[in-house]
């Protein structure tokens, strides 16, 4: 027996982070109940999206045009600084911080040879042609202290350093407000290694 619409709906709406059966069922519910006219609208949008957004031909950001916003400003390439980021998402949290105002490079993902995830899936030999341009003057690596990110972070250093380019990490420790008693070790590692003059 085929599934109904209202099974499909539940079981698609799944798809997205974090929402399993029951909170997709409250969505889907919730879209028929209260909101009709917002649900068409976005499937529109959705479809629109799925079938338009690309990545950026230079740093890896999802857009629909050839080149995103942030490399369509003149003003940031001058700056010389390259920042590279894990996700999309990482870069949007790296620009709300508005300290930072070079370009960046998408990786979407890390090193992952059990995945099957080697340079080419991540654009690493992208990054290598960037670099070889002699635009870049400095790298600053904002990955996630993991061990794939570590790994990435590693082969990335290795590639800066054969061009010469200048290369620095974002720093790694106890978060603005937290306590130390409350942070894990490996934290409290990498925030000593990386202390600073005060």
């Amino acid at each position: 027996m085929s599934q109904s619409l209202l099974e499909n709906l539940i079981e698609q709406l799944q798809c997205l982070p974090g929402v399993g059966p029951k909170t997709a069922q409250r969505m889907a519910f919730h879209l028929l109940q209260r909101k009709r006219q917002a649900g068409k609208e976005l499937s529109v949008v959705l479809n629109e999206a799925m079938d338009n957004i690309g990545q950026c031909s230079e740093c890896r950001n999802y857009t629909e045009l050839e080149l995103c916003g942030i490399c369509q400003n003149a003003k940031r390439a001058i700056d010389g600084t390259l920042c590279i980021v894990e996700s999309a998402s990482d870069l949007a949290a790296v620009e709300q911080s508005a300290q930072f105002s070079g370009r960046y490079f998408v990786l979407h993902g890390c090193l992952s040879p059990i995945d099957g995830v080697g340079p080419s899936e991540i654009g690493l030999f992208q990054l290598e042609q960037m670099l070889e341009n002699g635009h870049v003057s400095e790298v600053i690596l904002a990955l996630n202290p993991s061990v794939e990110g570590e790994a990435t972070s590693h082969y990335i250093a290795d590639i800066c350093k054969s061009h010469n380019i200048s290369i620095t990490r974002i720093a790694h420790g106890i978060p603005v407000g937290g306590e130390l008693e409350m942070v894990d070790s490996s934290t409290i590692t990498h925030a000593l290694m990386g202390r600073k003059q005060f």
